[in-house]
Parts: C-alpha cells; sequence; structure tokens
C-alpha cells in the first residue's frame, strides 16, 4: 500500500510519467481547490468513491466539478439498484486515501481490482486533468494520455457514462 505522497510521487516517477505538482493548503471541496489552480486549462475532477447496498460492488465514479451530482441518478447507469458512499474504513482499505483526497491516483493501491472505474463521458474530451497525489494538500496534473497510462499499469480500465439530455448526474 503506497501510504504518503512522496511514496506516490516516488512510484510515479519510477514509472516514468509525466506530470506536474501544485502544492496547496489543504482543501475539502472542488471549490475550494478551484481557489489554487485557477487559470489552469485542465478537468477538475469531482471523484465518489460509491458502493453497493450489500458492499459487494466499489465504484469510483468521475465527473467535473461544475456538475451537481444526484445520486439516485447513478446506479443505473453502472448497472446496480442502488449505491451509497463507501465507508472511510473502505476508502482507506480499497484505495488508502481518507475522505477529502479521494482521488483516481488511489487506483495505485487497490492491486485486488475491487474498485471499477467509472467516467463521465463528457469529462474525457479534456486533454489535462487535476488528481491529488493521495493526499488533499496539492494537486497533480496529468495529460489523458498519462491517465490512460497510470490506468493501464494499475489495470483499472475505464467505464464510461454519460448524462440523459437534460438530466444531471
Amino acid at each position: 500500500m503506497i501510504s504518503s505522497e512522496q511514496e506516490f510521487l516516488t512510484f510515479m516517477d519510477a514509472n516514468g510519467f509525466v506530470y506536474q505538482r501544485i502544492e496547496h493548503p489543504p482543501v475539502f471541496t472542488c471549490e475550494e481547490a478551484e481557489a489554487h489552480h485557477a487559470g489552469i486549462e485542465a478537468v477538475s475532477t469531482k471523484n465518489l468513491f460509491l458502493c453497493d447496498k450489500k458492499k459487494r460492488h466499489y465504484f469510483l465514479v468521475v465527473t467535473s466539478c461544475e456538475k451537481t451530482v444526484r445520486l439516485d441518478s447513478i446506479p443505473a447507469r453502472l448497472g446496480v439498484s442502488h449505491l451509497r458512499f463507501g465507508s472511510e474504513g473502505d476508502l482507506m482499505r480499497l484505495l488508502g486515501v481518507g475522505r477529502g483526497s479521494v482521488t483516481m491516483m488511489g487506483l495505485a493501491n487497490d492491486t485486488e481490482h475491487k474498485v471499477a472505474l467509472w467516467i463521465d463521458d463528457e469529462i474525457w474530451d479534456g486533454e489535462q486533468f487535476l488528481c491529488h497525489p493521495l493526499v488533499n494538500t496539492a494537486t497533480l496534473m496529468l495529460s489523458k494520455t498519462e491517465l490512460e497510462r497510470f490506468f493501464a499499469l494499475t489495470g483499472h480500465a475505464p467505464h464510461f457514462f454519460s448524462e440523459k439530455e437534460g438530466e444531471q448526474i
């Protein structure tokens, strides 16, 4: 389990990833994060760690910070009947992060592939993406190509979902 930002950055460097790191005070919401990377042309992501009712399936759902998320509209898109937020314990156990630090980069810790990655296809048109490096005191900017390499390395092929016209996520 990668348990610190420095360990994670060592992992990224050892695998030849190209990224830009932006340090900032702790942020817990998209609005707080935006204040520290305003003007940077990249997709700012909202990451939701979810599970089904019986905790048999876990999901990392990624959309843009600009979207309002309605939890009741997501299950049908993911093929489950009911979703809820995963527990803090499961978040730490599976992705190695706490609340406020949920990130696609946590998939480096999901070596048993228990978490399915679902990305809003609308944001996938972006060329650069902002992701926490397992902590909420920094942000990494990675290109889409680097993210695709990261997903391949960790064995997490992304699934994509789209909004129905006029419906919020």
